[in-house]
């Protein structure tokens, strides 16, 4: 059984509405450590991140703290290759740019070890931006456009071998702008909208790319996003979208990935605490995370929030 390593990205320059910052520490508060240590895990806590040295960002500029992300994306990056060779990291967020540096990171490790990597995007949306295409500025909607090598990531370290399209796959999307679509449809990305999944059901498009995964003997990344989540289940994210997947759903998945065998990197995104209700969104993800990792519905512990 591989250690489980912590690493804590308390980030918030992917976006503007702040609070994300807190999330690495309510993962912690909301019992993650002692929930994989149940499992039988032994864990690692890296503490908190702080980004690499970096320029001072204009408060004017048109992309949000364009500097200070490439500092986190520096940072994560080298934590990450790091951290696979002494294994598996779970990285705590922290909005989503801090994928930008942990797929990065681990891709740079698989690389190394001749292996390819794939990514398991668990979201609302696509993040296939680049700083170049973004209306909003927000650098948290791109780190799938940085990691498959999509241009216009000036300041940002080189990918030496972007991971290829064709081993991405994106569930649970439902909210992708005219810009983002377009470009999506000139992909080889396996992305599936929650029409797609309310039709089949996720665990066939999933199966699929477990499976593809499998028989490439490939190093998996998983990236949930809070709002991959219904904001009925899980508020505390400054991105809610409606319709999103139930908690059914969602342990479903966790459940194929530990079944797989495959993971081997996680990224626990865009906890907002302060947008949290007595901490369930916090409690929901570290659920999904111990489900993820080996828990089963019958050492699943009953909670109350009264």
């Amino acid at each position: 059984m591989r250690d489980i390593i912590l690493i804590g990205a308390p980030m918030d320059s992917g976006k503007r509405r702040q609070g994300c910052l807190m999330g690495p520490d309510a993962y912690r508060t909301a019992g993650l450590t002692e929930a994989l240590t149940n499992l039988g895990y032994r864990l690692r806590d890296w503490g908190n991140l702080t980004p690499a040295e970096h320029p001072q960002d204009d408060p004017a500029g048109r992309i949000y703290k364009h500097h200070e992300t490439v500092g986190w994306t520096n940072r994560l990056w080298r934590a990450a290759d790091e951290a696979m060779a002494k294994g598996l990291p779970i990285f705590l967020g922290g909005d989503h740019a801090l994928s930008l540096g942990s797929v990065a990171g681990v891709n740079a490790y698989a690389t190394r070890q001749n292996q390819p990597q794939f990514l398991l995007w668990l979201d609302a949306h696509t993040d296939y931006h680049t700083p170049e295409t973004t209306d909003s500025g927000n650098l948290h909607g791109t780190p799938v456009g940085y990691v498959t090598g999509r241009k216009g990531f000036g300041g940002f370290p080189k990918i030496e071998r972007p991971i290829p399209q064709e081993n991405v796959c994106i569930l649970g999307l439902r909210s992708v702008d005219v810009a983002e679509r377009e470009a999506m449809q000139e992909t080889e990305i396996a992305a599936y909208d929650m029409r797609a999944i309310d039709e089949t059901g996720i665990a066939a498009p999933l199966a699929q790319f477990l499976a593809k995964v499998a028989k490439a003997k490939g190093a998996l990344h998983v990236s949930l996003d809070v709002d991959f989540l219904d904001p009925m289940i899980a508020p505390a994210v400054g991105t809610t979208v409606p319709g999103g997947a139930t908690i059914r759903e969602a342990h479903l998945v966790m459940e194929m990935i530990c079944d797989s065998g495959l993971m081997t990197s996680l990224d626990l995104v865009e906890l907002n605490p302060f947008l949290d209700e007595r901490g369930r969104t916090a409690q929901t993800m570290v659920d999904l995370a111990a489900s993820a990792l080996g828990r089963r519905v019958f050492d699943r512990p009953t909670r109350a929030f009264n």
